[in-house]
């Protein structure tokens, strides 16, 4: 099997858990009485403790490769899914969610910079987007069977469930050393490393637009992820057809992100990734005015058309754009601010639906996402016509 499908295939089997884990634990939340403000703030644990160790991640995955990294964040995940099974209790909801983020960071940072490392130009381009692509499978597995499986055999099962998916990438990376393919070694030395410090990336212009327009369209993921399943039990929808509009939502980034390849070669990373953000700007403008299960399933579709580049653009940028043998602090450095926004979405948006409706919420995002898109369609101005794939 060749070795961008060894990696996707353990990021499908964590992935789906992580993703599936966040709706089960709104849902059971909810179960046990808890109100939107309770919800915001669990959605905010998952991203607190990534947001102080998402550059450390980087830095590990510099220094050490891949491999140990990554073995450290399923386990985690896998203790994580256990807790609630084990104490279904509100309290440990918070528990579990704290743990998962504090060890998956390091799997999430340390295989986004393997796929960068493994190859240059359009390959790499296409090594993120088959990456991509099963993280989006992902967005469609996750939800969906979290949603089926609570109908079915209730919430505390589905923990028991999505635990038992790290267990395959737990061994294969624990006792196959092999499993994950051997990369250049960056020329960069350790007195050189010992000197970096985050500020010189902070500084990198280029790169800092990177993060901003990243952060951006996190944000627009984590109140979309956030919102449904709040809005579809408030009026009524069974966990089946939440997790049904979550999917339709995933099987839009899926569809995106198999063409993804060919559209950055036709037109650039930035040209692509500003198109896809008017799109979700324009989404996002009509979603709250759209109710019921059919339409709420098309329009999800439509925002995951939008945003379904989102990710493994900003990824692509921020490595092509990271100073030599600091790609994997680069990364590390995207994932903190994309985990400052998890904090702060949850939080702020939160408390904005339950204050103010979903009108506000939604109009906000929207301009935040026409600014990011207006940066992006800036660097393609600027660099015109560079060779796709390079940074």
């Amino acid at each position: 099997m060749p070795a961008i499908f060894r990696i996707v295939l353990l990021s499908v089997l964590t992935h789906t858990a992580y993703k599936g884990s966040k709706v089960l634990m709104s849902l059971t939340a909810l179960e046990l009485g808890a109100n939107e403000f309770v919800v915001g703030m669990l959605f905010s644990t998952y991203a607190l403790f990534p947001l102080l160790l998402s550059v450390h991640a980087g830095r590990i995955s510099d220094r050490i490769g891949f491999r140990k990294p990554m073995l450290f964040g399923t386990i985690g995940l896998f203790g994580g899914l256990l807790l609630p099974f084990m104490f279904p209790r509100l309290e440990v909801l918070y528990i579990a969610a704290g743990l998962i983020g504090c060890c998956y960071i390091f799997y999430t940072v340390a295989v986004q910079h393997l796929i960068g490392a493994m190859a240059e130009g359009l390959d790499r381009t296409r090594n993120y987007s088959w990456f991509s692509l099963g993280i989006g499978m992902t967005a469609l597995l996750g939800p969906t069977s979290a949603g089926f499986l609570i109908d079915a055999v209730g919430h505390r099962a589905t923990f028991a469930v999505m635990a038992a998916l790290p267990v395959v990438p737990m061994l294969l990376l624990g006792l196959w050393i092999g499993w994950l393919p051997k990369t250049v070694e960056s020329s960069v030395t350790k007195a050189e490393k010992a000197r970096h410090r985050i500020g010189d990336l902070v500084r990198n212009a280029s790169l800092r637009r990177a993060l901003i327009t990243a952060g951006i369209i996190e944000t627009g993921l984590e109140l979309y992820n956030l919102l449904l399943p709040i809005y579809g039990h408030s009026i009524g929808l069974s966990a089946s057809q939440i997790g049904m509009i979550l999917g339709a939502f995933g099987f839009a980034l899926l569809i995106v992100r198999s063409v993804m390849p060919h559209l950055v070669k036709r037109m650039g990373e930035e040209r692509l990734l500003a198109m896809s953000l008017v799109l979700a700007t324009v989404v996002c403008l009509v979603f709250p005015f759209v109710t019921g299960f059919a339409t709420l399933f098309l329009i999800s579709f439509v925002l995951g058309m939008g945003l379904g580049c989102g990710s493994p653009l900003s990824m692509m940028l921020a490595y092509n754009r990271a100073p030599a043998g600091r790609s994997g602090e680069a990364m590390g450095l995207r994932q903190m601010v994309n985990k400052g926004t998890e904090v702060l979405v949850p939080f702020v948006f939160g408390s904005l639906s339950a204050a103010f409706g979903m009108v506000p919420v939604f109009w906000l995002d929207a301009v935040l996402l026409a600014i990011a898109a207006a940066l992006m369609r800036r660097d393609a101005a600027a660099l015109g016509k560079r060779p796709p794939g390079e940074g």
